[in-house]
């Protein structure tokens, strides 16, 4: 029988890396971080349509904000991103969803989570947070059916390019001209800048 800590070990070394993807758009690069170790169904699809290429020439094109949401009791703020048009046709079938409940990643600032209608309809569009958005979980208010939305990853980099393309113009909701995804590509993971050295009490 393994010991606990060879038991953690194990786990540790079972479980998928996080994977990170960039996503270069008009308006600067997006680097997000999945976690297919907590949410494997919907980490899984996101790469799917990412190896497949069909983010490429996609398009941010919806933006929530607290001004535009004029008959919503519930007030969220993210911007959203799809296949662009011409590319539906291709979209992978609908996913099951992995409930925040279930998976323990919430909807907080940066957060990158599936778009859905019902419950398990999820395909390609996708959305990040800006600020902390509980009401998106399991259990929030957002959607009657309670069910919450699946979140999948977190950006790493580039949260000033999220918050650009949410302020950027908008019809209602929809962004004027759209903010165009102009390829999306898996990346290594690039390290931390080290910290400075100390410096010695003379």
């Amino acid at each position: 029988m393994l010991s606990f800590p060879a038991l953690v070990v194990t786990a540790l070394l079972a479980a998928p890396a996080p994977v990170r993807v960039e996503l270069d758009t008009a308006l600067g690069p997006i680097e997000l971080e999945l976690d297919p170790a907590r949410a494997p169904v919907t980490a899984a699809n996101f790469l799917r349509y990412v190896d497949a290429g069909l983010y490429d020439g996609a398009r941010f094109h919806r933006t929530v904000r607290r001004d535009n949401q004029p008959d919503a009791q519930v007030l969220i703020e993210v911007v959203q991103a799809g296949v662009a048009p011409e590319r539906e046709a291709r979209s992978f079938p609908p996913i099951p969803l992995e409930r925040t409940g279930k998976t323990g990643l919430r909807h907080r600032d940066g957060t990158v989570s599936m778009a859905r209608a019902g419950p398990d309809t999820a395909t390609g569009d996708f959305f990040v947070c800006i600020g902390d958005q509980p009401e998106l979980d399991e259990g929030g208010r957002r959607n009657p059916d309670g069910q919450g939305f699946a979140a999948f990853g977190r950006v790493v980099r580039g949260m000033e390019v999220v918050r650009r393309i949410q302020a950027a113009p908008a019809q209602g909701q929809a962004l004027t001209p759209p903010v165009l995804i102009r390829k999306a590509r898996r990346v290594e993971p690039r390290p931390l800048p080290s910290p400075p050295p100390l410096r010695g009490r003379g």
